[in-house]
C-alpha cells in the first residue's frame, strides 16, 4: 500500500483539534517517540549555563605531586601548610566559592599544572 502523502495532509487540515490530539497520541504509543521538542530544552540549558557568573573550583584529586599540590593550595587559599595540606588530603575539597569564571579558570591552570585534578562548578 502505497501512501499518499497529500491525502493525509488533507486529511489532517480538515481534523479539530482533538482529533489530532489524540493522533499524536497514538502515534507517540505505537512508535515510543515523544513529541516533544529537544531542541528547545536543549537552548534553554545551554542559556541558563551562559547565564553563570560565578563559579567553585573543586579539588578533586591530588594527583602524584602533593607537594606541589599544597604549595598552590597555600598560595591560592593564603592558608597555612596545615590547613592546605588537610584540604588537598580531603579531596574533592572546594579551593575557591564564587569565583569569576577568568579566576576560576586560572586557579584549575595552576592546579592543573601542579598535577592535580580539578572541576569548576
Amino acid at each position: 500500500m502505497a501512501l499518499n502523502i497529500e491525502n493525509i495532509i488533507a486529511e489532517i487540515k480538515e481534523a479539530t483539534i482533538l482529533e489530532l490530539n489524540d493522533l499524536v497520541k497514538a502515534i507517540e504509543e505505537e512508535f515510543g517517540v515523544t513529541a516533544a521538542a529537544p531542541v528547545a530544552a536543549a537552548a534553554a540549558s545551554g542559556e541558563a549555563a551562559a547565564a553563570k557568573d560565578s563559579f567553585d573550583v573543586e579539588l578533586t584529586a591530588a594527583g602524584d605531586k602533593k607537594v606541589g599540590v599544597i604549595k598552590v593550595v597555600r598560595e591560592i587559599t593564603g592558608e597555612g601548610l596545615k590547613e592546605a595540606k588537610a584540604i588537598v588530603d580531603n579531596a574533592p575539597s572546594v579551593i575557591k566559592e564564587g569565583a569569576s569564571e577568568a579566576e576560576a579558570n586560572e586557579i584549575k591552570e595552576k592546579l592543573e599544572a601542579a598535577g592535580a585534578s580539578v572541576t569548576l562548578k
